[in-house]
């Protein structure tokens, strides 16, 4: 009942500065018990979100700084389709978090390379939407070349757009289609939980949602990513075998 999104939209309810965007309950949700997975397996299908750093960290548009925070790292979030979850009544497969890589103040440039070799060579990524909002731009044309256009997906993220990235990504979690990998102690694991727990969310007329983390609590490159690999995994359609008929 103290979800905002029940909130605003069923009790009419303003939030002042914004209430949490998880509650307690899909937070839970969205914990797994798998073990993080640092190598891809035969026969599995992978996705990943990027979330992009500014090299210069200082927004142009004030709007922009407003819906979007500034932010000092670059975040993959690299999923695996798990097509045995889909039912006629859920048709979308589970996406299972299996790793993820956090850059922080590394130039453009430098990331590249990395970047290539990690979603092409190493996971051979179906589906990679990258976030491609002001300087993420560069970043999401370099993949497209290097990958294809049919496997990176820019996404420009406006107050609609994000609203409707906001909404899926809570879809999945509600539905029980996303899943974190179990605790291993590292950095990344405790940064990506800290920014689940310090998301906030707002409203605007006509439903539209922004999610964020407050700059002075922090930032929300995870959460920005996670929501982008859910955008990725809703992206891929597999390949229907075909065959001539006798």
């Amino acid at each position: 009942e103290g979800h905002p999104l029940f909130l605003t939209q069923y009790c009419l309810k303003p939030l002042a500065g914004g209430g949490g965007f998880l509650s307690p309950a899909q937070k839970a949700q969205l914990q797994g018990n798998h073990p993080r997975q640092h190598q891809p397996r035969p026969g599995e299908v992978y996705v990943a979100g990027v979330d992009v750093a500014g090299q210069a960290e200082a927004a142009q548009d004030e709007a922009l700084r407003r819906l979007k925070p500034r932010q000092d790292s670059t975040v993959v979030s690299l999923g695996r389709l798990d097509f045995s979850f889909c039912t006629p009544f859920m048709p979308q497969p589970r996406v299972v978090i299996l790793e993820h890589y956090w850059w922080t103040g590394q130039p453009h440039a430098d990331l590249y390379p990395r970047l290539v070799d990690l979603l092409k060579n190493v996971w051979g990524c179906k589906k990679v939407v990258v976030d491609a909002t002001g300087v993420g731009e560069g970043v999401a044309s370099f993949l497209q070349t290097a990958l294809g256009s049919r496997v990176v997906i820019p996404f420009h993220i406006t107050a609609q757009s994000k609203s409707r990235l906001g909404f899926e990504l809570l879809s999945a979690i509600n539905s029980g289609r996303l899943k974190m990998y179990a605790g291993d102690g590292s950095a990344d694991y405790q940064e990506f939980w800290q920014e689940m727990e310090r998301a906030k969310s707002s409203f605007r007329a006509g439903q539209v949602m922004n999610f964020y983390v407050d700059e002075a609590e922090g930032h929300d490159d995870f959460l920005s990513s996670l929501a982008l690999l859910v955008e990725a995994a809703g992206e891929y359609k597999p390949r229907l075998a075909q065959g001539r008929p006798a």
